[in-house]
């Protein structure tokens, strides 16, 4: 599952020669590119473990060795410091966000195809603008208001309520984007003297310290050789992805790259065929496109009212 991280964007046009903002915007959709395979990739080996291994004990061993990775690239960039005052309270609603959205995720990703919860995972952008809209009174035209319509329109093909094909495990899903939105509604409100490193670390460490709390009321059992490495190497992609989508955000020009974001639908439809045999029907296909189209133009509508809004404050 793919972590969200507000950072700071490259500012291309402001470094010399187009040629140059040409170089940092390949540079920048390329490792936006990687990073949304990455995590893929990541969610694909913790489907294959989870097939027949304990889906709570797979988090917990994950999360260890995620939160020792964490801990020491922290340490090492002096980015680990506890929050106070109102950030406690944010890190800790981010916290339920993250914990839910990370245990509906995966039991939903065991039984459902991999393409299936990651377009109804692509419905994200939407949901967060609407939510902030609602809760925060976030202005929200009605050009957008009428792409977040059309974008859920997209969803309901997706898990197609009242079919066969919906069950608990689409809930899940959708359950999923819920805990999603909370999480990144949570993080706009953190301070931005809270440094990603320690926002990160507290998500993780309270991700495996919730996992291993169910473990007794689930089954145990040993891990083998292949599950540990399948399971190590979900923990080295989840490192890695978070990794390269802040370099991706602070290389070129944030219109270009975060987009780009998308490409971990068609990632996760290629690996649903090829490692999983399963390949997503028309209408989910349909309903994918829906939802990836209306969230580029919702993502590109807030660039072009923000980018308005400076400008004003700027000839004010």
């Amino acid at each position: 599952m793919a972590w969200t991280f507000a950072v700071a964007p490259g500012l291309p046009g402001r470094q010399g020669p187009g040629t140059m903002a040409i170089s940092d915007n390949i540079r920048g959709a390329g490792l936006m590119t990687a990073a949304m395979v990455t995590f893929a990739v990541n969610d694909a080996c913790m489907k294959a473990v989870t097939r027949d291994f304990p889906v709570f004990e797979a988090i917990v061993l994950r999360g260890c060795l995620t939160l020792v990775a964490l801990g020491l690239l922290g340490l090492a960039t002096g980015g680990l410091r506890m929050p106070q005052g109102r950030d406690r309270l944010w890190i800790a609603l981010r916290t339920v966000g993250e914990v839910g959205s990370t245990f509906t995720f995966l039991v939903a990703l065991k039984h459902m195809q991999i393409a299936n919860l990651s377009a109804i995972m692509q419905c994200l952008p939407l949901a967060v603008t609407l939510a902030a809209a609602l809760i925060f009174g976030e202005k929200v035209g009605w050009r957008r208001a009428t792409a977040i319509l059309i974008g859920f329109v997209g969803v309901m093909l997706i898990v197609r309520p009242g079919t066969e094909g919906f069950d608990r495990w689409s809930v899940l899903g959708l359950a999923s984007v819920a805990f999603v939105v909370l999480r990144d509604l949570a993080t706009r409100r953190i301070s931005s003297g809270i440094p990603s490193a320690t926002v990160a670390f507290l998500a993780s460490s309270s991700v495996a310290v919730s996992a291993a709390a169910v473990l007794p009321f689930t089954e145990v059992v040993a891990p083998s050789a292949g599950q540990m490495l399948i399971i190590a190497a979900a923990a080295a992609l989840l490192i890695a992805g978070y990794l390269t989508v802040v370099m991706a955000m602070r290389v070129g020009d944030i219109a270009i790259v975060a987009p780009l974001r998308y490409t971990s639908l068609v990632a996760s439809i290629v690996l649903g065929w090829v490692v999983f045999h399963q390949f997503p029907d028309g209408l989910t296909l349909i309903g994918s496109a829906i939802v990836v189209a209306t969230g580029v133009y919702t993502f590109q509508r807030e660039r072009r009212l923000s980018r308005l809004a400076a400008e004003a404050g700027e000839t004010a």
